[in-house]
């Protein structure tokens, strides 16, 4: 029976994922033991595939991810691409929350927020982006320091009543935020401002950035429960689509 036009694209598509995603290249046997195709089918794939230049076969036989994405990577900036890949994730976080959204990154020892999407409340809609906020203080920036992309200052600036100035009471709230997979500010920044952060990684499991949601107190606490759920649901899935393969425990 013929594959449809339909059927022939799931298949070369499915080729295509195994090799890119691979952190070597991927030998014809191996491709049709994962996908179950037939050889000729999937030789008619995969050739299909490398007359476009999405597939690259090296000197053993094996495929490799072609020129056209060392094409695409040269013309758009890592962080440009890493922006539009977490608009979705960004736009649903505000769609669930209405509250302040952003994505940060590390950038030598600063905390960078480099995409929001403003609140759709009046009281709350501050923007964010470029603005120095001092990693202690802010759940993104707690995020950092707590998967270690980020050293801990000797000296805590204190900007509330309630930001943490000592390294040791940070120290183990960072033990906390590492266990529990979030981070939560209450005051700590301006008196009224409260936010949540959770970590976002990249293929090779590395921490790449930090997705978060801001807003007045009231609106923070009274949903914190649902919204720290929230926020690790987004933060993982985030990661999934920048390449980020979860084990699953006990796992080697």
């Amino acid at each position: 029976m013929a594959t449809n036009g339909t059927q022939a694209i799931d298949r070369a598509a499915e080729l295509l994922s195994l090799v890119v995603l691979s952190d070597e290249p991927k030998a014809h046997a191996d491709l049709v033991a994962r996908t179950g195709l037939a050889k000729s089918t999937a030789s008619r794939l995969l050739a299909a595939l490398e007359r476009h230049r999405l597939l690259f076969r090296d000197e053993t036989g094996s495929y490799q991810a072609g020129p056209l994405f060392a094409l695409y990577a040269a013309r758009h900036e890592p962080l440009d691409e890493l922006t539009r890949v977490a608009r979705t994730t960004l736009e649903q976080l505000s769609q669930a929350t209405g509250e302040t959204v952003n994505l940060a990154v590390v950038r030598g020892n600063a905390v960078v927020q480099v995409a929001q999407v403003d609140s759709t409340f009046m009281l709350g809609t501050t923007n964010w982006v470029g603005v120095d906020v001092p990693p202690h203080c802010s759940a993104l920036g707690k995020i950092f320091y707590a998967h270690g992309m980020l050293d801990v200052p000797a000296a805590l600036a204190r900007r509330t009543r309630h930001t943490v100035t000592s390294p040791e009471v940070l120290g183990r709230q960072l033990r906390q935020i590492r266990k529990q997979g979030y981070a939560v500010t209450r005051g700590e920044l301006e008196v009224g401002l409260d936010a949540v952060a959770g970590p976002v990684c990249n293929r090779s499991g590395e921490l790449t950035a930090a997705i978060g949601v801001s807003g007045p107190t009231d609106r923070i606490r009274h949903g914190l429960p649902a919204l720290t759920d929230l926020i690790t649901s987004q933060a993982r899935s985030l990661s999934i689509l920048l390449g980020h393969e979860e084990r699953e425990a006990g796992a080697a």
